[in-house]
Formats: structure tokens, sequence, C-alpha cells
């Protein structure tokens, strides 16, 4: 069986021709097959469209949260529910096209345990347009991992590596690099990633932000390191600097051939300076410490409220990793 995972949130106008193309591209693909609708908390129509989408076609399962999660945690909702032998996950914008997933189902069958989409193009508009590069960018100088560039949790994952994922418990998660970090035989496919098929983008620049945050904080040190040998540096100018205005002082001379002048100029500078550095290097500690403030209280990544579909299930799922989420 192929399961597909799909996050929902507030995508009204989007569900009947989203559902329309996947079953266009299980048909081309012939296996078995179930969708997953994650709906994470939506305001909307969202909901009852699934759910009557649900009660027509036996292939779908909806996954009610009881509030609006996040990505990740929807995502990785879907996957405790999936009961495939190989979960695809894709977005609920129709940025992805599901026609891809027949390319990443061969790939799978060719031996792949893992299949990356990546994009070789994508079509955005405003701040984004400029900030997902950025991201990127700055995520391959800065990460321990070799993780592909490029791409988001779009991709395809055998029942093994998902198994896996699944017992990884940390709360402030970043799915394409989890993904790369557990390892396992790695393929990618090439597409276009498309404009949105209605609506504005529901991942606020805030969240998205936060997204790019969890992605350099939980798979690289390489900030704990810059900060420190930032503050080497200017330690290191500091003292420099100090020994130069003593030498001045005691000859008498100003700074290269300069007037000497008595004042705080070089005081205040240094003071600014040191302060600088001093605050951006607790602003980084802190990113790290909120994330380790985030996993000792070992608070469940989502909590379901019920789901529809396969085998219905009253009581909440409330761990991630808990064994009983999918359903046989």
């Amino acid at each position: 069986m192929i399961s597909l995972v799909t996050p929902i949130y507030n995508e009204e106008d989007i569900i009947p021709r989203l559902h329309r193309e996947v079953l266009a591209a299980f048909e081309i693909i012939g296996d078995p097959w179930e969708v997953i609708y994650v709906d994470d908390g939506s305001r909307d129509r969202s909901l009852s469209l699934l759910l009557e989408l649900q009660r027509r076609d036996p292939h779908v399962v909806v996954v009610e949260l009881s509030r609006n999660w996040g990505h990740q945690p929807a995502v990785t909702a879907g996957l405790s529910a999936s009961r495939g032998d190989a979960i695809a996950i894709m977005d609920g914008d129709l940025q992805d096209p599901p026609t891809v997933i027949a390319d990443l189902v061969r790939a799978w069958k060719n031996g792949a345990e893992v299949v990356i989409a990546e994009r070789r193009g994508r079509v955005e508009s405003g701040l984004r347009k400029y900030l997902f590069p950025l991201f990127y960018k700055i995520l391959g100088l800065l990460s321990d991992y070799p993780i592909p560039l490029n791409t988001g949790v779009f991709g395809l994952m055998n029942r093994q590596v998902v198994d896996t994922i699944l017992r990884l418990e940390e709360t402030n998660r970043y799915l394409p690099g989890l993904r790369a970090w557990v390892g396992f035989k790695t393929e990618i496919v090439y597409y276009d990633r498309a404009a949105r098929a209605s609506g504005e983008p529901k991942q606020t620049l805030a969240r998205l932000l936060k997204y790019a945050l969890d992605a350099i904080f939980s798979f690289s040190y390489k900030p704990l390191r810059l900060t420190l040998a930032l503050g080497m540096i200017t330690a290191l100018l500091s003292v420099s600097a100090g020994f130069i205005f003593i030498i001045c002082r005691i000859l008498r001379i100003g700074l290269f051939g300069s007037p000497l002048v008595y004042g705080y100029t070089s005081t205040l500078v240094f003071i600014l300076l040191l302060a600088g550095v001093q605050l951006t290097s607790i602003g980084v500690l802190g990113e790290y410490i909120g994330r380790i403030y985030d996993e000792v209280k070992r608070r469940p990544l989502f909590v379901i409220r019920r789901v529809h579909g396969a085998v219905d299930q009253d009581t909440p799922v409330l761990h991630a990793s808990a064994p009983d989420t999918r359903h046989t």
C-alpha cells in the first residue's frame, strides 16, 4: 500500500481540486493506496469538506487535530496514522504536483528507501521570492549534516524510515533535516514547483522564520562556534587597541599621527562593540536554550481529536511516537 500524507489548514477553495488530482495520480500508479488528510485546526469549511470526501471515498482517512499545531506536527500526526509500505508527503496547496508521486513510487520500487523531491524552480512572490533562496544558502553554509537544499517535505519514505523518524521525539522539528539525519538509501526526483492553486499562503512569515531557525539550530552547532570566534576576535582586537592607546598616551602622540584627543570616544566605541557581541551571543544561546526547554518539558507534539476512516479512534493520541497511533 502507498500512503499519502497531506496537511490541510484553511484550504476549502483547494480541497475539491486537490482530491481530484490525487485520484488521477493514483489511478496511474495502480497500487493500493490511502490518502491521509490532516486537518490542522482549520477555521473554515476544510474539515467538513474532508469528512464528506471520507464518506464518499474509502481511500480517504481524515486525522482531526484538536487545534492548530503547525505544519511539522501536522505532518508527523499524518505519518503516525499511516499504514502504507511507502509513505509520501505532499503539501495541500497544489504547489507540489500530485503527478510527481508516480515518479517517487517508481524510484522507491527501484530500491530507494528515501525519495526526495527537489525543486528545479519555484514560483513565489513578495519577500518569499528572496527569503527562500537566502534561507537555503545559509542552511547550506551552517548545517553540520548534508541536508539536500531546495527541498521541503515533498517526498516518499519507506515504512522503516517513517517508523525511525516517529521514534525521534524532539519537539522542534525540521522534517527534511530528520529525513537526511536518519540516513538510508536516498534518491532525488526533480520537479518544478508551481504557484498556489488558490488563495494566500497559510504559513505566515513569522512561522516560516521559526521553521528556518529550527532547521539551523537543530542541525548545526556552527552559530555557537561563530559567536565563540567572534568573542575571541573582539577580545584580541580590544587588547591590541588598548596597547596602542597606552603607547600613544605615553609618547603623547595621536593615533596614526593625528592630534592627541582626550575624551571618551574610544571608551564608548569599545563598550558598544562589546555590548553588541555579548547581546548577539546571548541571543544565539537563547535560541538553543529555548529549544532545550521545549524538549525537557516532554509535551506531546500534537493531540488528535479523532481519526475518521480506516479504524476510527475516539481516544486522543497524545504522542507522535506512540505505537497505537497507526490503525490496522
